[in-house]
């Protein structure tokens, strides 16, 4: 059971691995890649890596866990921003910093969490909503460019608009999860390639060198083909919780990077907006790791009084924070009366 575990927290820093090489990586390669094309290998790599996967594993997999026809059209909204995304996240890349447009990907965390909660009515926790200013003041810092007088960087406001569709095509791949998850990678990376790949061609971009297209399609394989399926394998044996506070370091991972491989200056402003979303990735993490519960107990007192038996009824809630820390489990309890009979 412990090296499950172990196990487990390597496939989770491994799926943080994999999506973080993503940004430095593509930078070097839009050198000779245009942006849309480059989306679109990045996903079709994707695709045709996990699709091959699922033709391995198609004969394991039950009807109940494919799409139905109440599934698709959250399937083609996820396509659709799917398509968009990356576009925007490659010509975020290509006119900034891939160090700050690392960063700025844990701004993705913020924009599904106010869409689930403004659109698909979902709770949010008061550490949720701290974690949330805190990423988006580091965001603000990040789209701003300093020299003579501060101005909106244009490639930080490209990556932000891309986490925003990647938090909207969260939330309609959320309703979709309990399905299976290779035909989900596998639609959502040859269908969003394939849109992409539509664009460019009618945007006229020059189209990319074979060796290239081979490095981009490997890329794409291994950022988001590799990093989904490691994910996956880690939730089935740690659970979602557990694997999300890993991989909450996918963006700082990108960062370093970043400054290895393409030798990018710190910036005091980068500074501190690195402490930020440090502050801010710790609380999502704390927050991901304690989970409440509302636990309601029943308490009947039954007494006669002048020949009359009456029973009454006390219902309590206890509403308390499990907290998972490896092999320990903690509780704390408040105690409510909730009801009387």
């Amino acid at each position: 059971m412990k090296n499950q575990k172990v196990l487990a927290i390597l496939y989770a820093l491994g799926a943080a691995l994999f999506y973080a090489i993503n940004v430095p990586f593509s930078k070097l390669l839009l050198e000779d890649v245009a942006p849309t094309f480059m989306a679109a290998f990045l996903y079709i790599g994707a695709g045709i890596g996990v699709g091959i996967m699922y033709l391995l594993h198609f004969k394991h997999e039950s009807r109940e866990e494919r799409l139905e026809r109440t599934d698709w059209p959250y399937a083609v909204g996820m396509v659709l921003l799917d398509i968009l995304a990356p576009i925007l996240l490659m010509l975020g890349i290509r006119t900034g910093t891939s160090s700050t447009a690392s960063l700025l990907g844990n701004f993705e965390i913020v924009a599904t969490s106010l869409i689930a909660f403004l659109v698909f009515k979902e709770t949010v926790s008061r550490r949720l909503w701290l974690a949330i200013g805190l990423i988006t003041a580091s965001s603000l810092l990040l789209s701003l460019d300093g020299g003579d007088g501060i101005r909106l960087s244009v490639g930080a406001l490209f990556v932000l608009a891309a986490t925003a569709c990647w938090g909207l095509e969260n939330n309609c791949t959320r309703r979709i999860s309990g399905k299976s998850t290779y035909q989900i990678v596998t639609i959502k990376g040859l269908c969003s390639g394939g849109g992409s790949l539509i664009i460019a061609l009618a945007m006229g971009e020059a189209f990319p060198n074979l060796e290239s297209i081979l490095f981009a399609l490997l890329l794409g394989y291994v950022a988001y083909g590799l990093s989904i399926f490691s994910y996956i394998r880690a939730q089935s044996i740690i659970g979602a919780a557990k694997t999300s506070a890993y991989y909450a370091v996918a963006p700082f991972i990108g960062a370093f990077l970043s400054f290895l491989l393409l030798r990018e200056a710190l910036s005091g402003m980068y500074l501190l907006a690195l402490a930020l979303m440090l502050a801010g990735t710790a609380v999502i993490v704390m927050d991901t790791l304690v989970n409440r519960h509302d636990h309601a107990h029943e308490h009947v007192y039954i007494h006669t009084h002048n020949g009359v038996t009456h029973r009454h009824v006390v219902v309590h809630a206890h509403p308390h924070n499990h907290y998972l820390h490896a092999d320990k489990h903690g509780h704390h309890h408040s105690t409510a009366e909730l009801e009387h009979k």
